[in-house]
């Protein structure tokens, strides 16, 4: 049954934490973390930290799982509150703050994207590239990309590897729609400020985080004279650095991922305030699995995410975890309205056959899920259906 009153309360039960092992195959401490809430009525929402550091890992479970349990809550907006007295970790809190999102919209049986107040049914997407070996190379891959429909690429540029650059894919492909990520690699030297003045003169979408991130004033000398937006991501790690970048005019967009800005509460708030600002916005993500990227499709449903949307390119490798996969097609990625929640079931026998470590924290403390050493797999929790967010009561 749905539970529709706007005052029910909600308490977390339980939190299921899922460390992943490594995209390449180890168990270093760059793999994501799955994180599984669930209520009293065995109702369930998942979230991510993408790639979650050894003391993120223990922060989760010795504080900020232990404290969700303890802390009632009528709307997702409000479970912030609960790690009030703990350290600000945007990803850790970015993780169960969209895990209790996706469990409200189950509970309500209505999708994450009107729940967060999206209304459009169909995104159009962008890729981001990575750097190549040659610039032949890369216009390859942007053939390839543009192949697959995506109508937006993301280049990655530095000094020695900018204008020439750009060029050569703009010959390739003359309507094709290019912004660049400089990931902060620019200084304010003579000789990075003529290649910027180069790359403005582009026909841009927006040149990404020229400089570094805590030098917005050096952003704001540049966006004073530029005509391409500037745009902003690393300096972006909460609503309030949004808007210390909106007083200072550091730039002009902004690359809004829940996962850098606290969850979901916190990058609809930074949707609205940098559309309220005249900003420019698109909803990126630095998710590694679908739950991550289902997310981020329910955030750029929201009117003001006008930019293309960020999803993985053609020719990724490897299955997705949740079904039906999170992926673009003709350039296209739609958003799920037919089901609840995020609109992506997890697939728990393929996270069960990714799993490093997991731990199970409930009202009796924290506790270490078995994994099988010879294959990284556990068993799977039982569920009644994972595309609905409703759980089996059974202990693991």
């Amino acid at each position: 049954m749905a539970h529709t009153g706007s005052a029910t309360v909600t308490r977390i039960v339980e939190v299921e934490l899922v460390r992943l092992r490594a995209p390449s195959g180890g168990r270093g401490a760059s793999g994501p973390v799955l994180v599984r809430v669930a209520d009293g009525d065995g109702v369930s929402g998942w979230g991510e930290v993408p790639s979650a550091t050894p003391a993120q890992w223990e922060g989760l479970v010795s504080a900020f799982a232990p404290a969700l349990l303890a802390h009632d809550w009528r709307r997702p907006t409000e479970v912030a509150d609960a790690w009030a007295d703990l350290p600000w970790d945007p990803a850790v809190v970015g993780a169960l703050d969209t895990a209790c999102w996706d469990l409200w919209s189950h509970q309500r049986e209505t999708p994450l994207a009107h729940a967060l107040g999206g209304e459009r049914t169909a995104l159009t997407a962008g890729v981001t590239l990575p750097q190549q070996a040659t610039v032949e190379s890369l216009v390859t891959e942007v053939n390839r990309q543009v192949g697959a429909g995506f109508r937006r690429i993301r280049l990655p540029v530095g000094p020695g590897w900018d204008a020439d650059v750009v060029h050569a894919v703009r010959a390739a492909f003359p309507f094709l729609v290019l912004q660049v990520d400089a990931g902060g690699r620019y200084t304010e030297s003579p000789a990075d400020l003529d290649a910027l003045r180069v790359l403005d003169e582009l026909d841009l979408l927006a040149i990404e985080d020229p400089f570094a991130p805590d030098d917005l004033r050096a952003h704001a000398r540049f966006a004073a004279t530029a005509r391409t937006p500037v745009a902003l991501y690393r300096s972006l790690d909460s609503v309030e650095a949004l808007g210390t970048a909106i007083r200072m005019e550091a730039g002009g967009a902004a690359n809004v991922d829940p996962s850098r800005l606290g969850g979901l509460t916190s990058a609809r708030r930074a949707v609205d305030r940098a559309v309220d600002a005249g900003w420019r916005v698109w909803c990126g993500s630095s998710a590694m699995t679908g739950v991550g990227r289902a997310a981020t499709v329910a955030l750029a449903s929201l009117t003001g995410a006008t930019l293309p949307v960020e999803a993985p390119p053609a020719g990724t490798r490897g299955r997705d975890l949740v079904v039906p996969p999170v992926r673009a097609h003709d350039g296209v990625l739609p958003v799920p309205l037919a089901e609840s929640g995020l609109g992506h079931g997890v697939d728990r026998s393929l996270v069960a056959a990714r799993t490093a470590r997991a731990f199970l924290v409930d009202a009796d403390g924290a506790r270490e899920l078995p994994v099988d050493t010879r294959s990284g797999a556990r068993t799977p929790r039982p569920s009644r259906s994972e595309g609905s967010g409703r759980e089996d009561a059974a202990t693991p």
